[in-house]
């Protein structure tokens, strides 16, 4: 009854508490007349934690009386009771409880964002309905809504003296059970129209298969058409380009004989030309070649100087490059100038501080002792304490020498 008890803290009054049965019906009536007084204040209407939150219920109350309610509470206090036990007692159930939840405790424990919509489904897996897993889920939802469904009609019995939320439970059950049935016939009714959609499905299937097999054929008889029009096409074309090569070599044999005279002038003057030409190629190559001699020295002392020019670059970038390496090393020495004299100054300071802890302790430990000295002095003095005399015994008197010698003779 921990949770309920803690729920109504602060409508109960001091040093009372759900312990003894006599008790229970005087403090379900006190319970009930804060709450009443409560409602009236709206000052302080925020202090039950379980109606905070709670929507107003206009629909008409059943109320019990007040003897009814009462014990009917009280029977249902001793229930929740009893649950909490068999729930926290059950050890080796709450331990295989927490390893099948280990991966959504890890997440809560990290704080990983969960789904907002989480369909319990996803996380069942039909071919694998009789594991333990799914065992422990349910028995410990059965349980739970078991002790919410009494703490609710508690609740309305020790506010309201009726037990609305247990009819409302009622009926959402009821509900669900109709919702089901429900379910399950239009479940039905979709076999039948699956049943129906895949005989129309075959028929469809078998519909165009005909169909392709007649497509087939007749694509089959236009392939064999086609290849008789390319046989026929090629022959004539080939009939076409032998009879066209034979006109050609008519024309060209007659053309041949009317330009024979025509064109041995026209070679005649095409040699005389052509010696004309390499003549003058070859006096364009000879002035070709000196200046190319002028270009190739020309462009030796260009490259010469842009290699000059190269250089004195590189020495100037190397200059630069060595003058901002000693910049960065004097900015570097700087810092960690400064950072040394920021590390002595607090090693100044660790040692001034651990000094005067020193001295403290060192005073403290002498005033301990000096006081431990002044009591234990004390004690010796006033002989109290561990330094006590002890009491005198009394010793026993030796016995004489023929006594013993006696005795040893008897023996």
């Amino acid at each position: 009854m921990s949770g309920v008890t803690f729920k109504f803290s602060q409508v109960k009054p001091s040093g009372e508490s759900f312990c003894s049965s006599g008790d229970k019906c005087r403090l379900t009536g006190n319970v009930r007349n804060k709450a009443e007084n409560e409602k009236r204040d709206e000052s302080e209407s925020n202090q039950l934690v379980m109606i905070k939150h709670v929507k107003p219920d206009r629909r008409p109350r059943l109320c019990l009386s007040y003897l009814s309610s009462t014990l009917l509470a009280c029977v249902l206090e001793d229930c929740l009771t009893q649950m909490r036990i068999l729930s926290e007692c059950n050890n080796e159930l709450r331990i295989m409880k927490t390893m099948s939840d280990m991966g959504l405790l890890l997440a809560l424990k990290f704080q990983v964002k969960q789904q907002d919509n989480e369909d319990e489904l996803d996380k069942i897996n039909p071919n694998d309905l009789g594991c333990s897993q799914y065992k422990l889920d349910k028995l410990f939802n059965d349980r739970k809504f078991i002790i919410d469904t009494l703490q609710k009609t508690y609740v309305d019995l020790v506010l309201n003296r009726c037990y609305t939320s247990l009819l409302d439970i009622n009926k959402n059950i009821e509900d669900l059970v109709k919702y089901r049935a429900k379910l399950e016939e239009e479940e039905a009714k979709n076999k039948l129209t699956r049943r129906e959609m895949r005989k129309e499905l075959r028929q469809q299937r078998n519909y165009i298969k005909t169909v392709m097999y007649d497509t087939d054929l007749t694509i089959t008889h236009l392939k064999s058409q086609v290849e008789d029009t390319e046989l026929n096409a090629e022959i004539r074309s080939r009939y076409v380009e032998n009879w066209q090569l034979a006109r050609t070599e008519q024309h060209k044999l007659t053309i041949f004989e009317k330009e024979n005279g025509p064109t041995k002038s026209i070679n005649y003057y095409r040699e005389r030309s052509d010696q004309e030409q390499r003549i003058h190629s070859e006096v364009e190559l000879l002035v070709n070649i000196f200046i190319n001699d002028i270009l190739t020295k020309v462009d030796n002392w260009m490259t010469k100087y842009d290699v000059d020019i190269e250089a004195q670059d590189l020495k100037i970038a190397i200059m630069k490059n060595k003058y901002q390496d000693a910049m960065e090393k004097r900015i570097d020495m700087e810092q960690m100038l400064a950072e040394h004299e920021e590390l002595m100054k607090n090693w100044l300071q660790f040692k001034a501080e651990r000094q005067e802890a020193r001295n403290y302790i060192e005073k403290m430990t002498n005033s301990a002792i000096i006081v431990q000295a002044w009591w234990r002095g004390l004690l010796v003095r006033l002989q109290i304490g561990p330094y006590k005399p002890a009491k005198r015994q009394r010793q026993k008197q030796p016995e004489p020498e023929e006594g013993k010698k006696k005795k040893k003779k008897k023996k």
